[in-house]
């Protein structure tokens, strides 16, 4: 795909699928969104909003470098190594995902681009990250190794993030989507010329912005409307989750991803995933799937720590241990079948 992405940057062929009617005709890429709600879409991309995002990581991180693809290139943010790669005139290493993630197929991988000179970069998403920081063997030192490590998709653990950062990880977490042409915030921050607000959902505005839906009538405008939640701190965002996600139970209205963040605080929990269950009391009550290791902690622990930290309402009535979390797309926990599983 790299020598075709480079040709579609310069003015060739785009990568997109049919043909291109009105304000389409500016897109050089086509890039499905993860479906998380609804039915996917297609994200339609310019160079300039690619080369845009690949060039303020680049100032973020520190100067251009050598990328190691970690991730597929059927998302951005697998596209995006590719497209930074172009940029900073290197060739990056690919990782072989044809038989899943291993740590000793990352090491292998990221031999010969730590061998090459200057800074080196890789992209991860926390399932990723977490197999190589929980194994600490020759995954590990590699990764260590890198000059910044992109983690993104979906949410990653605080505990995994303080512990991958204590072992000498070079972390950077990052927030965005296909339409922001990948990650645009960085450890809460946006990247240049990059603006946010919320009014609760956060919007986007930026030369990253993706040119709009394949099909749509019109292009996106200056602001993109995100569907998450997410609140400003002294210029840092905090993401709250999907809008949708919300769980509204007995009237009250309860963000997962702040149960996810106490949950994961407890000793033994590695993470944690927060729905709401259909209930003719409640209307929908707190339900959470934990991943635990080394013993199980006790479900009264759980809930009285959700509790103190977000409230009495936001305890979970329903706990279930899992040995892991179904996963879609990047990354990205699937919880639709999370939800099914409580039914």
């Amino acid at each position: 795909m790299l020598d075709e992405l480079r040709a579609a940057l310069s003015g060739g062929e785009p990568l997109v699928d049919g043909p291109l009617d009105g304000w389409e005709k500016r897109a050089v890429l086509g890039v499905p969104t993860s479906g998380s709600t609804g039915e996917p879409k297609t994200v339609l991309l310019d160079a300039d909003a690619l080369t845009a995002s690949a060039e303020a990581t680049h100032e973020r991180l520190g100067g251009s470098g050598t990328w190691l693809l970690a991730l597929p290139t059927g998302h951005i943010a697998g596209v995006q190594v590719l497209v930074r790669s172009i940029i900073a005139g290197t060739a990056p290493g690919v990782l072989d995902l044809s038989g899943g993630f291993r740590a000793m197929g990352f090491a292998q991988a990221a031999r010969p681009v730590l061998a090459q000179p200057g800074r080196h970069y890789t992209a991860l998403v926390p399932t990723q990250l977490s197999r190589l920081v929980v194994g600490e063997g020759p995954g590990l030192e590699a990764l260590r190794q890198f000059d910044g490590v992109l983690i993104g998709g979906a949410a990653t653990p605080p505990k995994l993030l303080e512990q991958a950062r204590a072992l000498g990880v070079q972390v950077v977490t990052t927030y965005g989507m296909s339409e922001t042409s990948g990650g645009c915030v960085y450890d809460g921050e946006p990247l240049r010329d990059v603006s946010l607000r919320t009014d609760d959902v956060i919007e986007i505005s930026g030369p990253v912005l993706a040119l709009g839906y394949r099909g749509s009538p019109e292009p996106f405008g200056e602001w993109f409307r995100t569907g998450d939640l997410g609140r400003l701190r002294d210029g840092r965002l905090e993401v709250l989750g999907r809008a949708d996600d919300v769980i509204v139970t007995g009237g009250e209205k309860v963000p997962p991803v702040l149960v996810e963040r106490a949950l994961a605080t407890v000793e033994g929990v590695l993470e944690a995933c927060v729905v709401g269950v259909p209930d003719d009391e409640w209307g929908q009550v707190v339900a959470a799937a934990v991943v635990a290791h080394d013993g199980e902690p006790s479900i009264e622990e759980l809930k009285a720590v959700v509790t103190e930290a977000v409230g009495r309402a936001a305890a979970p009535k329903l706990v279930r241990f899992v040995h892991e979390l179904p996963l879609r797309g990047p990354g990205k926990v699937d919880r639709t079948a999370v939800a099914n599983a409580f039914r």
